[in-house]
């Protein structure tokens, strides 16, 4: 099984603002000694681990983790993807194969077209030239700037985070549905099984609160395009590793147990290139 999502953090009050107080379970270090445990408990052969700040040391402190943790097989990472140098910033990890990708934090971003400016799709055509995939993190209301962002890039590799984190505490859908619904026929764009819990209502996460979710992503991207992540440790929030991933198993159990290999492991490995 690979969990295609989840994070390693020193935890620093200013670097890791977003990290507020009543996130208390969360402001402490979290490293790959803490998440050693699940790899024998739960099946766990490979991490993705995803960038949580917005730096280049974030970048190369997750290259340096998987230098030492053979579990991580592949690191999502930080550059200024709209900067004239970016080459020069990419030319600083020349060699690192565990590099896989990138991540913006756009779901924090309050321009509406953030995505489509000239400067941000430039960046994204040069790392896919380069090989590097992008990982797209956003809310559900930016689906519609997420489907033309991806509608201009065909020769991307992307992924969509976390379901484009639908109002699952409210039990709203219909319309992140529909934005989920135009990435149908656009075959380059993945999905991660991620980031539900906290989305949730936390003292209500029954599977079956889930399954309108899943049976959505499931029928638009199909189990060739779906990733499992745990996003641990931000899933604490919620609940623990074990109800994250019994989210998901409960719900793919019914599939075949090559749908089932996709989702958990193959899937992963095909995307991120682990």
């Amino acid at each position: 099984m690979i969990d295609a999502h989840q994070h390693f953090w020193n935890f620093d009050p200013v670097k890791d603002a977003w990290i507020t107080p009543e996130m208390g379970v969360l402001r402490r270090n979290f490293l790959p000694h803490d998440f050693q445990p699940f790899l024998a408990g739960f099946g766990i052969t490979g991490t993705v681990a995803v960038q949580a700040d917005q730096s280049i040391e974030e970048t190369k402190f997750l290259i340096d983790l998987a230098s030492t943790y053979s579990f991580i097989k592949g690191v999502v990472g930080w550059v200024e993807l709209r900067a004239k140098n970016l080459e020069s910033q990419l030319e600083l990890f020349d060699g690192k194969q565990i590099l896989k990708g990138f991540r913006h934090i756009v779901q924090a971003e309050s321009d509406a077209a953030f995505m489509l400016h000239p400067d941000f799709l430039r960046g994204i055509r040069l790392i896919s030239k380069r090989g590097f995939t992008y990982d797209i993190l956003i809310k559900s209301h930016q689906l519609d700037m997420a489907v033309l962002f991806s509608e201009s890039l065909p020769e991307a590799r992307l992924v969509v985070d976390h379901l484009a984190k639908p109002p699952i505490g409210s039990g709203g859908w219909k319309e992140w549905a529909a934005g989920i619904e135009k990435f149908r026929s656009l075959d380059h764009v993945y999905c991660k099984v991620s980031g539900m819990v906290t989305e949730a209502d936390p003292k209500n996460l029954k599977s079956e609160n889930f399954r309108i979710y899943l049976d959505v992503i499931t029928d638009v991207f199909g189990p060739e395009r779906i990733m499992y992540g745990s996003d641990w440790p931000v899933c604490l929030l919620a609940t623990d590793y074990a109800g994250t991933l019994k989210i998901a198993t409960d719900y793919f159990s019914s599939f075949t147990e090559t749908e089932r290999l996709s989702i958990f492991s193959a899937n992963a490995i095909r995307f991120y290139g682990l």
